[in-house]
C-alpha cells in the first residue's frame, strides 16, 4: 500500500504541538507493517538549521497558481524506512516560524499553505508515487482536498486514491479573505456557503470536512464534541452532516520515544519493575528549578502552552490554593502574555515551592514527565492530549479536565476497587480543579496506596 501524508508539522524536523508528535510517529509505525509510505513537509528555516542530509529529488520544478508561475524543488531525507519529501520555496518557507511571529500569523498563509498542497500533489505526479491513501493533517494541507475534486478531478493519476482528513484541533480553521481562491487557483464559486465560504471567509478547514473520503478527529469523545454547538466552532452543522464518515480515533504515542527505560533525555532510566530512578528524576528536577523537593511533599509537573484552551487561566485563578495543598509545582512552556506575566509573578510569591520556565526545552520537558509525581492538564478543550499518556508511561499521575482525549484515556481512581489510573474534574473551574488535586494528594500521602495507583496507571498505557 502507497500512503501520502501531509503535515504542516513532522518530528523530528518542525514541531510547535502534539500534530508533529502524531505525523512523525504513525508514518514510521505504517512503515514497519510494510507500507510505502512518503511525508510531504514544507521546507522551513527550522528544517535547513539542524544539519540534515539532504537529496535532491526535483531540482527545478514549476506549478501555475492564480496566474503565477511558481518555481520550487524538492528534497528527500529517509528515515526508519519513511521518505520525508522537502517542499522548497524560500519566499514561502525560509522564515523565523513555521505559521507566524509573536506579532501574529503571516499573512500569506493562505497561499503559503495551498502551494505546500498543490506542490505536494505535483511531486506524487513527477516521481511517479501513485498513493492508495492521501492523508491530510489540519487546515493547512485541507486544500489539497479541494485540488482533488476541483482541479484534478477525473485525473487518471489520482483515480484510486482514497482520502483522509485529520481533525488535530477544530479551533484552527485557516480563514482568509474571497480573493485567496483566485490567488491560490480555485474556482471562485467555491465561494457559498455548500462549500468554502464561511461568514463571509474563506475557510481552508472545509476542504477537508467536505471532499475527503472520510475525516478523523484523535479521540472517540472528541468526534463527538465537535457536531455541538459549544465545541462545533461553527462547523457543527456541517460535521453533524458528515457524521457518517467521521471516526474518532484515539492517538497513540511511539515508545521509543517515550520510555524512561530508554529516554535519553533524562537524568537517570528507569523501569517499572524498578523505580529508583524515578527517584533519582525527581531530585534532579528540583534541583533544575532551584527548588528542594521533600520526599513527603508531592511534585506537580506541568508541560504545556500558557493558554486558556489549555486551561492556564484556571490554574493562574486556583494557584494560591493550589499551594496552600502543600505541593511543589513545576511550569514549563510559552503562551500568552499576561497569563506569562502572572506566573512570573506567581513565583515570586511561592519562590520556595514553584518552578517556572517561559521556554519549551525538550530534555526538561522529559525531565518533568519523568520526575513529577502528579502531571496537571486542565485543559478547557483537548481533542486528544498526549501529555497524559506520557505522563503514565513515566509513572506520573495525571489530573485532568474530563474533555476530549483526556475523558477517554484517564479513568477516575476508586481505591476502594483498586481501578483507575488518575483523577477528574468535569466543570472548567478553579475549585473543580484544586478538589480532585486533593484527591491526588490525599493518596500521595498514603505510600502503598500510591505505588499501587502508579502500577496501574503503567498497566492503562
Amino acid at each position: 500500500m502507497k500512503v501520502a501524508f501531509l503535515a504542516s508539522e513532522v518530528i523530528p524536523y518542525a514541531k510547535t504541538g502534539g500534530l508533529a508528535d502524531v505525523a512523525g510517529a504513525l508514518p514510521r509505525f505504517l512503515a514497519g507493517l510494510g507500507a510505502d509510505v512518503k511525508v510531504f513537509l514544507p521546507l522551513y528555516r527550522a528544517v535547513r538549521t539542524k544539519g540534515l542530509v539532504l537529496e535532491p529529488v526535483i531540482e527545478a520544478a514549476s506549478l501555475e497558481m492564480g496566474g503565477r508561475s511558481l518555481d520550487y524543488a524538492v528534497h528527500a531525507h529517509r528515515a526508519d524506512r519513511v521518505t520525508v519529501l522537502f517542499i522548497d520555496r524560500p519566499e514561502f518557507f525560509d522564515r523565523d516560524g513555521l505559521y507566524g511571529t509573536a506579532a501574529g500569523d503571516y499573512p500569506d498563509n493562505g497561499e503559503r499553505f495551498a502551494f505546500f498542497s498543490r506542490a505536494a500533489l505535483e511531486t506524487m505526479r513527477a516521481l511517479d508515487f501513485s498513493p492508495d491513501i492521501i492523508h491530510g493533517h489540519d487546515w493547512q494541507s485541507a486544500l489539497a482536498f479541494a485540488y482533488l475534486r476541483h482541479v484534478y478531478g477525473g485525473d487518471p493519476f489520482f483515480a484510486r486514491a482514497r482520502t483522509l482528513f485529520t481533525i488535530h484541533n477544530l479551533a484552527y480553521q485557516g480563514l482568509f479573505e474571497q480573493e485567496v481562491l483566485a490567488r491560490v487557483g480555485l474556482p471562485p464559486a467555491l465561494f457559498n456557503m455548500n462549500d468554502l465560504e464561511y461568514f463571509g471567509q474563506v475557510n481552508a478547514l472545509k476542504a477537508g470536512i467536505l471532499y475527503a473520503d472520510a475525516v478523523t478527529t484523535v479521540s472517540p469523545r472528541y468526534s463527538r464534541e465537535i457536531q455541538t454547538p459549544e465545541f462545533g466552532c461553527g462547523l457543527d452543522g456541517l460535521l453533524r452532516s458528515r457524521a457518517g464518515v467521521l471516526h474518532g480515533i484515539l492517538n497513540g504515542v511511539d515508545y521509543r520515544d517515550w520510555d524512561p527505560a530508554t529516554d535519553r533525555h533524562i537524568p537517570r532510566n528507569f523501569t517499572p519493575a524498578d523505580l529508583s530512578g524515578k527517584k533519582v528524576c525527581r531530585e534532579m528536577l528540583g534541583l533544575e528549578f532551584g527548588l528542594a523537593a521533600p520526599e513527603d511533599r508531592p511534585v506537580v509537573g506541568m508541560v504545556t502552552r500558557l493558554a486558556g484552551q489549555k486551561g492556564l487561566d484556571i490554574v493562574c485563578e486556583a494557584l494560591d490554593d493550589l499551594m496552600g495543598l502543600g505541593l511543589t509545582l513545576i511550569i514549563l512552556g510559552t503562551g500568552e502574555q499576561k497569563i506569562q506575566d502572572f506566573l512570573l509573578a506567581a513565583r515570586k510569591k511561592h519562590s520556595d515551592r514553584f518552578g517556572l520556565k517561559i521556554a519549551f526545552d525538550e530534555r526538561i520537558a522529559h525531565t518533568i514527565y519523568a520526575g513529577s509525581d502528579i502531571f496537571l492538564i486542565p485543559s478547557r478543550y483537548e481533542p486528544c492530549g498526549l501529555t497524559q499518556m506520557y505522563a503514565m508511561k513515566y509513572g506520573t499521575i495525571p489530573v485532568v479536565r474530563a474533555t476530549g482525549g483526556l475523558e477517554d484515556s484517564v479513568q477516575e481512581y476508586d481505591p476502594r476497587a483498586g481501578e483507575g489510573n488518575g483523577f477528574k474534574f468535569l466543570e472548567a473551574e478553579a475549585g473543580p480543579l484544586v478538589e480532585a488535586t486533593a484527591r491526588a494528594l490525599a493518596v500521595f500521602k498514603k505510600p502503598g496506596s500510591w505505588r499501587k495507583l502508579v502500577g496501574l496507571s503503567l498497566i492503562h498505557i
